[in-house]
């Protein structure tokens, strides 16, 4: 939750959520949102090259920007299926768009979960018949709880943008790396906003946010980010839209790199003093991908020889100079200045918290970027170890 205060949800949407027999729990698994009326909307997309198919449908409907809602289903990726496998994905959306009375290319399609098998269509074609529009509300903690998978917990945020509304839904905690978007994160405002500056404005803010954060370097074929603005509250100083969307998607990333499969601590990876924020970028990644980063960080092991290694692996970057590199843990210098024994026990005392915070300054310009990410334990091996079966 952004904000001192609590904030209203946006007007105008409708939500629904159900089960469709994706996973044959009984829990919610079917999520749609819709914007009563005409919207502005982005969405960026996965860039794997085994991009399922409500990763390609949803990617040629969101270039006009008017996409009116989204329909996400929840434990099955509907990924490397074949033809069928798209077929159905166009069928799935096809019924949705029906239910509401749209064309359905005014609506994204998300799907995410196990890879390779097709949808159950004998149970989710019942379903999808059972939608009447209107839903009956918009809750939005059920479309949070809805569109998880191995999340262990909905991850909501909301903020507040003069008499406009902001909410932000995600999901994901493993096959998560930046590549364009990551994860599934959708936002809805009834801000106005003219289009241009809404594509500009979230690809700005994705950048810093939801491609900042990484789990385990791997980059899903399902990743989908979008927001749909219905302007039901009327225009929003376009700079202060920015930053309280950015306070809801920094907001949703710190949750996700929170609850990273087997996870127990956050990283934060700050890197300043760089080239530029892109090599910045490059650094912070690299420190917090490093598996030995992640597992010392586990183990409470205040070992900041790891968070130098990771920084010599930019070997492209030839104006890394350690000796004019700084490496510290929170507030605590641990290169050049080598920790002293008392330091070592601060040190140590820093690592033993539930978010770890590493600095870096490569004393080059004014490039700085932010990484997010988690420790690696053996409950992510235990968790992917059996994902399928």
């Amino acid at each position: 939750m952004t904000g001192t205060h609590a904030p209203a949800d946006p007007v105008g949407f409708q939500v629904h959520t159900s089960s469709a027999g994706l996973a044959g729990d009984g829990r919610d698994d079917l999520t749609v949102v819709v914007s009563e009326t005409p919207a502005g909307s982005s969405a960026v997309f996965t860039r794997s090259r085994f991009a399922g198919p409500s990763v390609l449908l949803s990617r040629e409907s969101a270039r006009s920007g008017d996409t009116r809602g989204v329909v996400v289903l929840a434990r099955n990726a509907n990924v490397a299926t074949g033809p069928e496998g798209e077929a159905e994905a166009a069928e799935v959306r096809g019924r949705v768009a029906a239910a509401v009375g749209l064309p359905p290319e005014r609506l994204l399609l998300a799907s995410t979960g196990i890879i390779g098998v097709r949808y159950p269509m004998a149970t989710l074609r019942p379903a999808l018949d059972r939608l009447t529009w209107p839903f009956g509300g918009a809750d939005f903690a059920a479309a949070a709880r809805a569109i998880m998978t191995t999340d262990t917990r909905p991850k909501l945020a909301r903020a507040r943008c003069g008499a406009a509304s902001i909410v932000g839904i995600a999901k994901g905690v493993g096959m998560i790396a930046p590549d364009m978007a990551t994860l599934l994160g959708f936002f809805f405002t009834d801000a106005r906003l003219p289009r241009a500056g809404l594509d500009k404005t979230f690809r700005a803010v994705m950048a810093r946010t939801f491609n900042a954060v990484s789990i385990d370097t791997d980059t899903s074929t399902s990743d989908t980010a979008a927001v749909i603005a219905n302007g039901r509250a009327g225009p929003v100083d376009a700079t202060e839209f920015q930053h309280r969307l950015h306070q809801v998607a920094l907001d949703l990333t710190r949750q996700i790199a929170r609850d990273g499969e087997g996870a127990s601590k956050l990283i934060e990876v700050r890197v300043t003093g760089a080239r530029d924020d892109a090599q910045a970028k490059r650094v912070a990644r690299a420190i917090v991908d490093s598996p030995l980063v992640k597992t010392a960080v586990h183990g409470g092991d205040p070992n900041w020889g790891r968070v130098a290694m990771a920084i010599g692996k930019c070997q492209d970057d030839l104006d890394l100079r350690p000796e004019r590199i700084t490496i510290g843990f929170g507030d605590l210098e641990v290169y050049p200045h080598r920790p002293d024994a008392t330091a070592l026990a601060a040190l140590a005392a820093q690592l033993a918290a539930d978010e770890v915070v590493i600095r870096v300054g490569l004393a080059i310009a004014d490039g700085s970027f932010t990484a997010y990410g988690c420790d690696l334990s053996e409950g992510y091996i235990r968790i992917n170890a059996s994902y399928s079966t």
